[in-house]
């Protein structure tokens, strides 16, 4: 070979490091657009950024990355799913993930723009909807959707939820710098309870049904309460662990638990003194809200009345979160919708139910969701024992975290509601709401 032809090799390496620095300075570009916080980015040859904001420097947060190339990747096809994947891939961490993502909700205007820089662009979206609407909430397609979620095993579920198996928001009494230990977390689950009962206004012999009972913790304080209660639910895991414990406190009496879709209810014409349900509602798929509220309005006697537990999404938000499944919708609760209230409260008139009561706590569910964090990182090593993998606790913990931070920003909700029908189904009023909702619903689910 002439000289003129001679290539200069680089040194093992370098190539490697220079191709990460340029990852390094790319990503320094994306995220240096900070209004609030301090970020530190760390990379595995010891390099280090700090962004600060304009603004204020709290929080203050370090992101290890260990694959800045993917993390760049994933930014820019899936924006926030992205940020998620690629947390869930490995490709990046921090010690403080809540915090992580709170410093990036906060300072959220400034990267809407890393949402939408988009490739694959809309061939993704497309996709990612199609996924979705391969998971309709249709009769065999909820099962198969309940079972993806709660029938992960009552083993898992009991390493990081309170003694009483209750997976959803607590009420807590608003001493929110108190540490919420095992037994603050089980007295707020049965304060929600009491909230419940009290809303209802039921009385003792009266009979409840309950749509979606959970592994029982409801029917169990009901049915102590001096309730009959009629629980029912999709999950086979959930059934079992509740009859269990229904029948180890001697209350097979007066609670009936049975695995029935909600729809299946109003064949049966039996009417209830009061419907309880609680976060299922975000079960059901707005294709199927109108439904559900028939159901609930149809399974009430004269003069009852109807209290849920329902998640909401901010009314902003809502239009953009129905065309486009997130994090959530993908990974954790396939064919699940949240409503933005107003959405909620329309399909809830619309079937001829009135609002009496409606009461909002995200700040106890972000409270919640930290507890069951903590839980959920304390009993890591027994969860791996059971057979989930590092990958599955790295999902579940983004989960965890990426709701905390919802709640607390008040991108989500949490509301009692209480519901009491008044009207028939030919009532103006509702007859003029009907075509509007679903006119709404066949732009999403045809």
């Amino acid at each position: 070979m002439s000289q003129s032809q001679t290539r200069v090799v680089p040194a093992p390496g370098l190539y490697a490091r220079r191709r990460s620095g340029l990852a390094a300075g790319l990503l320094r570009r994306l995220f240096d657009r900070l209004e609030y916080g301090l970020l530190t980015l760390r990379f595995a040859d010891g390099t280090c950024l700090r962004l600060r904001g304009d603004a204020s420097a709290e929080p203050a947060v370090v992101m290890t990355v260990h694959r800045p190339w993917a993390l760049l990747r994933a930014l820019l096809a899936r924006g926030d799913l992205g940020l998620a994947e690629s947390w869930v891939a490995g490709d990046w961490h921090s010690d403080d993930l809540t915090g992580a993502l709170d410093l990036l909700a906060a300072n959220r205007e400034r990267f809407a723009a890393i949402e939408c820089a988009g490739w694959p662009g809309w061939p993704g979206r497309l996709a990612g909807r199609l996924r979705h609407l391969a998971n309709r909430n249709t009769r065999a397609g909820s099962r198969r959707n309940i079972a993806a979620h709660y029938d992960l095993g009552n083993a898992f579920y009991r390493r990081w939820l309170d003694a009483g198996m209750t997976y959803s928001a607590a009420c807590f009494d608003g001493r929110h710098g108190e540490e919420v230990d095992d037994d603050a977390l089980l007295a707020a689950q049965e304060r929600k309870y009491e909230r419940i009962m009290a809303l209802l206004d039921a009385r003792p012999g009266q009979h409840i049904l309950e749509i979606g009972c959970g592994w029982g913790g409801f029917a169990e304080y009901a049915a102590r309460w001096g309730m009959r209660v009629t629980g029912i639910t999709l999950s086979r895991e959930q059934l079992d662990h509740a009859r269990e414990r229904i029948a180890a406190q001697g209350l097979g009496d007066r609670v009936a638990l049975r695995l029935t879709d909600y729809r299946e209810l109003v064949t049966e014409g039996v009417r209830y003194d009061h419907v309880v349900s609680i976060e299922m509602f975000e079960a059901v798929g707005e294709a199927w809200w109108g439904h559900y509220f028939d159901v609930v309005r149809d399974c009430l006697k004269p003069g009852g009345s109807a209290v849920l537990q329902v998640i909401t999404i901010a009314d902003a938000r809502f239009q953009a979160y129905r065309r486009e499944p997130d994090f959530i919708q993908r990974y954790i609760f396939p064919g699940g919708m949240l409503p933005g209230v107003e959405a909620f409260n329309r399909a809830a008139y619309a079937a001829g139910l009135d609002i009496t009561d409606q009461e909002f706590f995200g700040a106890d569910y972000a409270r919640t969701l930290a507890a069951w964090h903590a839980r959920f990182r304390a009993a890591e090593g027994d969860i791996a024992a059971i057979g989930h993998d590092d990958r599955f606790r790295r999902l579940w913990r983004y989960y965890l975290a990426y709701c905390e931070v919802a709640f607390r920003h008040g991108y989500t909700d949490v509301m009692h509601v209480r519901l009491v029908g008044s009207r028939g189904e030919d009532d103006a009023g509702a007859a003029a709401v009907r075509p509007l909702l679903a006119a709404d619903s066949a732009r999403v689910m045809p």
